[in-house]
């Protein structure tokens, strides 16, 4: 009677392990921590930093080989000793350059206010004006 009792409180301590298993398993996870969110004020705090750079493109409206400076609209640009210059592919120089050609160019602004060209691309693509369409109508009809 006794070995019976011993096997039957065996069995039952095996069967509530084994019964008891899964809700254990089920209480692990595999998540990560959550991650610390910042509040919406810290990511759309303003920012001190201005636009320092960018791209522009147009007609040269002035070229002053002296000065080394090129206006494209109504701002200046400083040619420099790093600006890479090309016409047509191939490398130029700032006396290639002429006033009404269309101008391609990218800049960054120093500390100070000026812009730097970086890169100077005269020649490409031309701006339609008033002009250019009014002559590919009249050569369209």
């Amino acid at each position: 009677m006794m070995k019976s009792a011993l096997k039957l409180g065996a069995i039952g301590l095996l069967v509530a392990a084994i019964a008891g298993a899964p809700t254990q398993l089920l209480a692990q996870t595999t998540n990560k921590p959550a991650a610390t969110r910042k509040s919406t004020a810290e990511k759309k705090a303003p920012s001190d930093k201005k636009r320092t750079g960018g791209g522009v493109h147009g007609n040269l409206a002035a070229i002053d080989k002296v000065a080394k400076t090129i206006t494209v609209g109504k701002r200046t640009y400083q040619i420099t000793s790093d600006t890479k210059i090309s016409k047509a592919g191939k490398p130029a120089t700032l006396e290639d350059g002429v006033q009404g050609e269309y101008v391609s160019l990218g800049y960054h602004a120093t500390d100070d206010g000026k812009l730097n060209a970086t890169t100077v691309k005269f020649g490409g693509p031309q701006a339609k004006n008033a002009e250019n369409t009014k002559a590919e109508k009249k050569t369209e009809k």
